[in-house]
Parts: structure tokens; C-alpha cells; sequence
């Protein structure tokens, strides 16, 4: 069977291309080394994609204590249901935020102010909400989070709520 130049060509480059990837994606050790080289693993490799967040901190700023959220400004890990008040964007007054459910890699929580309400919740390692208080509504973003610290944002309650592998939930209230 005959192929064409062309045909030939392509394959010549195939094979090249693919003797340099898989060179390129080895490991190398220098000669004067002693010890072999690392394994490489996926972790090792470098990627584009985004990579979960790791698990909420065993020891958060504010630690456990709720009442350190009484200023609207906190961080705090919780392990089971909890009502934080603290005061409500604009002349709302206070709001409240109540972590009806703690779980591992799971939170569910329901905030209010005035006559608003938003529910939120999360389940799987990284996931969490975040909840955005206005003194005319409130609105809610799910998914997988950053568990550090929110940026405040003006005329707003920002509260994250991330999930932890242990049952320890992370909560952030940022006022601007």
C-alpha cells in the first residue's frame, strides 16, 4: 500500500508531536541527582481550571462565639443551628440570620430584614451561598465558593455561608 507524501508527512508529524508531548509530560532527573525523581501526579500538573476551595479553617477569626456577629462584622465556624441578629442595611433596623441546618459538606440558613426573607443552602465539599442584604431586598448566589473573607459592598450585608467536610460550617457577615 502506497500513501501519498502528503499522508506521509502528516504521520511523520503525528509522531514527532507525540514523542515531544510525552517527553515533555515526564519526569526528569538530573544525572548528578542521587535521589529519583517525584512521581508526578494530577495535583502536580499545572491546570486551568479552577480547583475546589479548601474546607472552612478550624479556627476562624471570631472562633465559635455568635455574638461576636452582633456588630454585623464576623467570622465565625458553626457546628449547629444558630440565630445571629445584627443590624440591616439602610433603616431596616436589625435582620436576622437563622443556620437552620449543619451538616458534613452542608448548610441551610434563611435571613431576614424588615419584611425581606432569602433562604440559602449548599451541600458538597466547597460549596456554600452567598447573600446579598439591601434595605429593599436581598438576593442569593450558590455554588462552589472561596471561603475566604467577602469583600464588603456599599448599601449591602454581604453573608457567605461555606461548607465544611467535618460539620463545620463557615460563616462570614461583612458590612460596609
Amino acid at each position: 500500500m502506497h500513501r501519498s507524501r502528503p499522508a506521509r508527512t502528516l504521520l511523520m508529524t503525528l509522531a514527532a508531536l507525540t514523542a515531544l508531548t510525552t517527553t515533555a509530560c515526564g519526569n526528569t532527573q538530573d544525572p548528578n541527582d542521587d535521589e529519583p525523581a517525584p512521581a508526578t501526579t494530577p495535583r502536580d500538573r499545572p491546570t486551568t481550571s479552577r480547583s475546589a476551595p479548601q474546607p472552612p479553617s478550624s479556627s476562624p477569626a471570631d472562633g465559635t462565639d455568635a455574638g461576636a456577629c452582633t456588630d454585623g462584622n464576623c467570622e465565625i465556624a458553626v457546628t449547629e443551628p444558630v440565630t445571629i441578629r445584627f443590624p440591616a442595611p439602610g433603616d431596616a433596623g436589625r435582620a436576622t440570620l437563622s443556620v437552620t441546618k449543619v451538616g458534613p459538606n452542608e448548610i441551610e440558613y434563611e435571613v431576614k430584614s424588615g419584611n425581606n426573607r432569602s433562604n440559602g443552602g449548599a451541600s458538597g465539599p466547597g460549596q456554600g451561598c452567598l447573600t446579598y442584604l439591601r434595605d429593599r431586598g436581598s438576593g442569593n448566589s450558590c455554588g462552589t465558593l472561596d471561603p475566604a473573607r467577602p469583600s464588603p459592598r456599599p448599601g449591602a450585608v454581604v453573608i457567605q455561608a461555606t461548607t465544611g467536610t467535618d460539620g463545620t460550617a463557615l460563616l462570614h457577615i461583612v458590612s460596609p
